[in-house]
């Protein structure tokens, strides 16, 4: 499997995936200021019944799906250049691994200079709520530093990799709850996260398979996701909610594989009408401009966030609180919710962000 030039279904999916994480969090993150400084929640800590959009908006095994795929492809083209799987490797860990390391030294020398004036539970809680996000980013280069082991079990034994992906991810979740294993729930983040890249590997056969496939997989996720949900030993909701007994992201349950299998199928199933569309000039740019954006906007989204409330916080003298619960006047805001941390964005992406929203002409 080899691709010559851009897929821009393939861009397109996995830079919506990443600006739906950020207006996830601008929007709907809503803060608790307490003494130990801010902690979040979202609007489902109020309203349960909002779950439901949840397996749609929780895009990230779609992330870790399309980033199985481009990693594998762009490698095979790397390979037929002459290229070595380490050095492959290597540049594109480097590739999202110094802006991450950067944006961690910088907030963490900002947070030692900040505690100076303020309290320093608040800026540590703070500092931690804005790097946060990062946690994928390091399971993503975990995957990535895996690759070399993934395709050559992907070679060797093909679709059983998944099945065996699944089954642990499956006894993780009988160990830990029916046997109160806590600790072994860590384990499916590799599971999980690791079945979501290596489906990645499919998906060139995905997209070749007849259309029935599509709606088989949209259908098999979907009633999977209703059985182990309305079971009641899991969650309804894909994001994780301040005071659930359980959350199916923190670790991984096996709920997300189920959520995995019907975000393929639905993105399959747009497929047609959403590439007739991206054939058009205002389309292609769009996509070109998220593409190029994605990966600063993902780094720094906080950051803007967090100048945005520091900002209001201060203008408001030190005297707001968000842990209310959101009235008609809140989702009315929310256009400016956005609109704020975005201005604040911009200008972090255009100081530090330039060199990573460069164009380029190949797979990453």
């Amino acid at each position: 499997m080899t691709i010559t030039e851009r897929e821009p279904y393939v861009d397109f999916l996995r830079a919506v995936s990443l600006l739906v994480v950020v207006v996830w969090h601008w929007a709907f993150t809503i803060l608790y200021w307490t003494p130990a400084g801010p902690q979040p929640t979202n609007p489902l800590g109020f309203f349960s019944g909002l779950w439901i959009f949840t397996w749609l908006l929780q895009v990230l095994p779609v992330f870790f799906y399309v980033g199985g795929y481009v990693h594998l492809a762009s490698w095979h083209q790397a390979r037929a250049r002459g290229d070595r799987m380490r050095h492959y490797v290597w540049r594109h860990v480097k590739q999202l691994l110094l802006p991450a390391c950067g944006l961690i030294l910088t907030w963490a020398v900002l947070g030692l200079v900040l505690a100076t004036v303020f309290d320093p539970r608040w800026i540590r809680s703070t500092v931690l709520l804005i790097i946060s996000p990062l946690w994928f980013l390091a399971v993503y280069l975990g995957l990535l530093v895996l690759l070399p082991v993934m395709s050559w079990l992907h070679e060797r034994f093909d679709v059983l990799v998944l099945v065996w992906l699944g089954g642990i991810a499956m006894l993780v979740d009988v160990l830990r709850l029916r046997y109160g294993y806590e600790w072994v729930g860590w384990i499916n983040m590799a599971a999980v996260w690791g079945l979501a890249y290596q489906a990645g590997f499919f998906y060139r056969r995905i997209v070749d398979a007849p259309r029935r496939v599509d709606l088989a997989l949209l259908w098999a996720g979907l009633f999977a996701l209703m059985g182990l949900v309305f079971s009641g030993l899991y969650p309804g909701s894909m994001v994780g909610v301040p005071g659930q007994r359980l959350s199916n992201m923190a670790p991984p349950t096996f709920v997300i594989v189920a959520l995995l299998t019907f975000q393929i199928g639905v993105a399959e199933v747009l497929r047609p009408a959403v590439e007739r569309r991206l054939t058009r000039p205002r389309w292609q740019r769009a996509t070109g401009v998220l593409t190029r954006f994605a990966l600063p906007l993902f780094l720094f989204h906080t950051t803007g966030m967090a100048l945005a409330r520091a900002v209001v916080y201060f203008a408001y003298d030190r005297h707001i609180s968000d842990d209310r619960a959101p009235d008609w006047i809140w989702w009315a805001e929310r256009p400016l919710a956005v609109l704020g941390p975005l201005l604040f964005t911009i200008p972090v992406i255009a100081i530090f962000g330039r060199r990573w929203t460069r164009r380029t002409g190949a797979p990453k």
